[in-house]
C-alpha cells in the first residue's frame, strides 16, 4: 500500500539522537585587539629616548670624565652632608609646626585660628629667598634676645649674632617656611577623614586626645604622606638657596668649585643634578612602602612592590612563551 504524500522522512531531515556524543570545539586563538596608534607612540618615544641618551653620552662638551672626578670628592660629600642635615632637621620642624599650626587652623579659639591663618599666609607669600636673607641680617635689627615679662624685666638675654650661626640661620628660615605648606596638608589630610568617624570615637567616649592621635590622625596620613613627601622633595632642591646665606650645601659646593675651576661648570652641575636626582629617588622608594604600610585596611590587596611585579612580570612571561609554544 502506498504511503500518504510527505509520511516519508529521509534520513537526511530526521533529527539526531539525543544520546549521540558532542564532538568537542576546534580551539580558537583569541587575538588581542591591534592599537596601531600606542605601537606608534612607544616607537616616537623609545626613538626620542635613544637620542637623548646618544647625545648624552658622545658629547665631549659634558666632561664625563671630569664628571667622574669630582661625584665623590671630599668637598662635594661635605656639601651633600651639609644638604641632608638641613633637610632632615627642616623636615622635622616643618612637621611638627605644620601640625601645630593646622590643629590651631581647626581649633575653636578665634585667636588660635586668626594667629594660624595670618602665618600661613605671610610665609607662603614671601618667597624663602627673601626669608633667609632677613635671618641672615636679623642681628642687625635686634642685637640682643630677651624673654621675660612684655614692657617689663627681662628673666635672661642672649647675643643673637653667636646664636644664629649659618646653619642655624638655614634651618630656621627653611622651617618657618615650611611649616606654612605642612599645615595645609594636614589640614586637608585631617578634614580628608569622614566625619562618621569622629562621630563614632565620640560616641564611644574616647577623649579627644585619643581619638586624633589613635583613629583620625592615622587615617589622615594616607592623604598626608603623599602630598608631604612632594613638599619635602620641594625642600631638598629648596636647600640649594642656603648658598646664599654662605652656607655650602651640595650646589653651594658645586657652585664654589665651578667659580675655581671655570672649566669644569657644566660637569659640576652634572655632578649636583645626579646627587639630587639620587636623593629623591630614595625618598620616592621611602614613600612607596610607607604608603604600602598605612593603607592596610583601606584596600582589599596592597599594592605590589617593585620585586613581586618584576615577579608577575616574569611569570606572565613564561605563560606565554609556553602559550605560543602549545600553538
Amino acid at each position: 500500500m502506498s504511503e500518504p504524500p510527505g509520511a516519508a522522512v529521509s534520513l537526511a531531515e530526521a533529527p539526531p539522537p539525543t544520546d549521540a556524543p558532542s564532538r568537542p570545539l576546534a580551539p580558537q586563538r583569541v587575538l588581542p585587539l591591534r592599537r596601531p596608534g600606542r605601537w606608534i607612540a612607544t616607537a616616537v618615544v623609545l626613538v626620542l629616548a635613544a637620542q637623548f641618551v646618544h647625545g648624552l653620552v658622545t658629547n665631549p662638551f659634558y666632561q664625563w670624565d671630569r664628571f667622574g672626578y669630582w661625584f665623590l670628592r671630599p668637598t662635594i660629600l661635605d656639601g651633600l652632608l651639609v644638604t641632608l642635615e638641613v633637610t632632615a632637621y627642616s623636615a622635622v620642624l616643618g612637621l611638627l609646626g605644620g601640625i601645630l599650626l593646622a590643629l590651631a587652623r581647626l581649633s575653636r579659639s578665634p585667636v588660635l585660628r586668626a594667629v594660624s591663618w595670618v602665618y600661613v599666609w605671610a610665609f607662603r607669600s614671601i618667597p624663602l629667598i627673601v626669608v633667609l636673607l632677613f635671618l641672615y641680617n636679623f642681628s642687625a635689627l635686634y642685637r640682643t634676645l630677651s624673654v621675660g615679662v612684655p614692657f617689663g624685666p627681662a628673666f635672661f638675654s642672649f647675643d643673637e649674632s653667636k646664636l644664629a650661626t649659618d646653619i642655624v640661620i638655614a634651618v630656621v628660615g627653611i622651617s618657618l617656611h615650611e611649616s606654612a605648606y605642612a599645615a595645609e596638608v594636614v589640614r586637608g589630610g585631617i578634614l580628608s577623614v569622614d566625619q562618621g568617624q569622629h562621630e563614632a570615637a565620640a560616641a564611644l567616649g574616647l577623649p579627644k586626645g585619643y581619638q586624633f592621635k589613635r583613629i583620625v590622625f592615622p587615617q589622615a596620613l594616607r592623604s598626608i604622606i603623599p602630598n608631604y613627601v612632594n613638599q619635602l622633595i620641594g625642600l631638598i632642591k629648596g636647600t640649594s638657596l642656603v648658598f646664599y646665606v654662605s652656607l655650602l650645601d651640595l650646589f653651594g659646593a658645586a657652585q664654589s668649585m665651578g667659580s675655581t675651576y671655570p672649566g669644569d661648570i657644566v660637569p659640576l652641575l652634572m655632578v649636583a643634578t645626579v646627587w639630587y636626582l639620587i636623593l629623591t629617588s630614595v625618598v620616592s622608594v621611602v614613600q612607596f612602602y610607607v604608603e604600602r604600610y598605612y593603607a592596610r585596611g583601606a584596600t582589599r590587596s596592597l599594592p605590589p612592590t617593585p620585586l613581586q611585579k618584576l615577579r608577575i612580570a616574569v611569570t606572565d612571561l613564561r605563560a606565554r612563551v609556553r602559550r605560543e609554544a602549545a600553538v
